[in-house]
């Protein structure tokens, strides 16, 4: 009798415990739906690499590119929801394919588990340094005397440049000529070169160039002034406070991971998000980390897919 109370209670015990005691006990998977070098493959493997350490497996980073990071995701929204396959995309995959993508085989909202917004960068707006215009106000009024002749540097039709460049131009009641690239580092190029007059980039991408004169920097698009360039003024004030705009990355998994699975990767990717010598990288490449909740997460791309909805709808904006 009392072996079989024994053999009950660790019944019991085992039952308690559940999968995420044993999770993970192989390798963890990120696919990054883009190439390596890019912001979201940087934001994987900065937060893979110390999910490593708190998960006690190894993180492997698998980059599937194609299509505006539709292919990658695909391939996760299809894969097995256990917590062994993960994936880090931009805001371009979750919030704004939707609505460029025709025939797209994801749905952001029902496809994914949403594990955390990872991080988030402004876009600065700058201009080649002999462009005629020092200020927001300035590119406004040049602007509406020349309309359609200033040219929009991109780093792509649908990224986040791209549209914030869209909405600058929709809330300031101006037009512009858009100019997309296969990338942010050519358009960048093309910039210092003078082949084109202004551009919307990542803080990150920009910063050093403005600090060689390269680039002369405009305004910033967060809420409020960022500490790498503190005597840069925002969007808001420059009098455009519904210009704000992120550049962000979070993380997913397949639809349908076991509840404490789930929560035992939120914790390992927000513990490693927030861990001192990560977020302090993050914050040197101009990242600020966010490391949000699941619900959070959900919410946000609520909000974040009905803006660039609208903003899409508005400018009659294709992916060209």
């Amino acid at each position: 009798m009392k072996l079989a109370k024994i053999a009950a209670l660790v019944g019991v015990a085992v039952l308690s415990i559940g999968p995420a005691a044993a999770y993970p006990d192989r390798p963890v998977t990120i696919v990054v739906p883009f190439p390596a070098g890019g912001a979201t493959d940087t934001t994987a493997r900065l937060m893979g690499g110390k999910m490593q350490e708190l998960l006690g497996q190894p993180v492997v980073i698998d980059n599937k590119p194609g299509a505006t990071g539709a292919v990658g995701a695909t391939g996760v929204a299809q894969a097995k929801p256990d917590g062994y396959t993960l994936m880090v995309a931009s805001i371009g995959t979750y919030a704004v394919n939707p609505f460029l993508q025709k025939g797209l085989k994801y749905d952001p909202q029902k496809d994914f588990d949403l594990i955390t917004v990872a991080v988030r960068t402004p876009n600065v707006l700058v201009a080649n340094p002999n462009f005629p215009v020092n200020s927001v106000g300035e590119l406004v009024e040049y602007m509406k005397k020349n309309p359609g002749k200033v040219s929009f540097a991109s780093s792509g039709s649908g990224s986040s440049d791209h549209l914030t460049a869209a909405l600058f131009m929709q809330r300031t009641g101006t037009n512009g000529v858009h100019i997309p690239y296969k990338g942010g580092a050519p358009a960048i190029a093309d910039l210092i070169g003078g082949h084109v007059n202004v551009s919307f980039q990542n803080l990150g991408a920009i910063i050093n160039h403005v600090k060689a004169g390269k680039l002369k920097a405009l305004a910033v698009s967060s809420e409020a002034r960022v500490p790498l360039m503190p005597d840069l003024p925002t969007l808001g004030e420059a009098g455009f406070k519904e210009v704000v705009v992120y550049s962000w990355q979070g993380a997913a998994a397949p639809k349908g991971l076991p509840a404490d699975v789930r929560a035992k990767v939120n914790e390992a990717a927000v513990g490693a998000l927030n861990s001192p010598d990560v977020k302090t990288k993050f914050n040197e490449l101009g990242f600020e980390v966010v490391a949000n909740s699941n619900e959070e997460f959900a919410k946000f791309l609520g909000d974040e897919l009905a803006r660039w909805k609208q903003v899409i709808a508005d400018g009659n904006i294709t992916a060209e």
